[in-house]
């Protein structure tokens, strides 16, 4: 293991520690403008005025890994437009990999029109006919980015339409036989499939294939079909599946669950004053994955991996006091900077 010299300042990592330091997470799917409201608790009807914001659940990931310090990359397709050239580099700009990224010269990137109500709920109108990510082709995957990867992250909006469903499978392959570990984030959009029945298939589709899955509380409900989304039984008997590391059920401020072969139990969530929930979940994701990814041993520690449950829930807790997804994401001395904080509130 690492030893600390006498000077208490310098640390030598085993190879395999620098290994793991540096592990890289593929993240697979869409990328696109999130048009956002330029004042919250309205519908879209009602918004005076939109600002445009980077967005895609396995694009904030990638970029909230980066931002904490990990080794990530982006495997997607945008238009050659402006807003794509934009989406590459903002992806640049927060060191990810994007030699994955291609970009289509006949279809534009995607847009989301995105708010979240007075009631809460948030409110999703998406331009995609098809948009670029949709029209990704095996052909055009960076096999060598896939099989460097330890983990390879993705979620469910890439299942839904030819081309890019054929290719996520694909990447699916290869990544299983170079023997990643496959994290999941089904991520559902109701709007974007034919019918919800369409989607609980899609999303099914893949299911028994993750080593680890995130999901919400609204989407166990969809997924089984109505049943109570805190019942321990439900998840164990109708999500849990015999493969399966982990299984994470976020509960927003509430914190998450989690449920592995060996244990389970519950991690207290961060309170803070929420300004725009878009992108939470993908923190708490990055977050998750960050920790995974550089302690391989982390599903059998059941207090190494309840510490890094924690550190995912205050990602997500500081991503949701700004606006936007990537704009909020935050960096790990801002992470370290909040859990010290509450230290030393808890101490007074």
């Amino acid at each position: 293991m690492a030893q600390t010299t006498a000077s208490g300042n310098h640390v030598d990592l085993t190879k395999e520690e620098c290994k793991d330091a540096g592990a890289l997470i593929v993240c697979f799917g869409e990328m696109l403008i999130d048009f956002v409201p330029t004042v919250g608790g309205v519908s879209l009807a009602e918004a005076p005025a939109f600002k445009k914001a980077p967005g895609g659940a396995p694009a904030n990931v990638a970029v909230g890994i980066s931002r904490l310090g990990g080794s990530s990359a982006f495997m997607g397709k945008v238009g050659e437009d402006e807003f794509g050239y934009m989406l590459a580099d903002i992806l640049k700009q927060n060191n990810v990999d994007v030699s994955g990224v291609r970009f289509d010269s006949s279809a534009r990137t995607a847009l989301a029109f995105v708010t979240l109500r007075a009631d809460g709920e948030r409110e999703f109108l998406f331009f995609r006919n098809p948009s670029a990510d949709m029209l990704l082709r095996e052909s055009e995957l960076d096999k060598n980015i896939i099989k460097q990867a330890r983990i390879f992250h993705y979620g469910s909006i890439s299942l839904i339409d030819e081309p890019c469903k054929s290719a996520h499978l694909a990447a699916l392959n290869i990544a299983t036989n170079s023997g990643c570990l496959l994290s999941y984030d089904p991520n559902l959009r109701l709007p974007l499939w034919p019918s919800a029945e369409a989607a609980r298939a899609g999303i099914m589709s893949i299911w028994d294939q993750a080593d680890i899955i995130k999901i919400s509380e609204d989407e166990i409900t969809f997924l089984t079909g109505g049943d109570d989304p805190f019942d321990d039984n439900v998840v164990l008997t109708k999500l849990f599946h015999p493969n399966l590391k982990l299984l994470v059920v976020t509960e927003g401020s509430a914190g998450c669950r989690y449920y592995t072969k060996e244990f389970r139990g519950r991690v207290t969530g961060v309170k803070v004053k929420p300004v725009d929930t878009t992108g939470a979940g993908d923190a708490f994701v990055s977050g998750m994955l960050y920790s995974i990814a550089s302690d391989s041993t982390i599903f059998q520690d059941e207090k190494r991996l309840r510490k890094a449950l924690y550190f995912a829930n205050v990602c997500g807790a500081i991503t949701v006091t700004e606006r936007g997804a990537i704009p909020a994401l935050p960096t790990k001395e801002a992470v370290l900077q909040f859990l010290l904080e509450e230290a030393t509130i808890e101490q007074h």
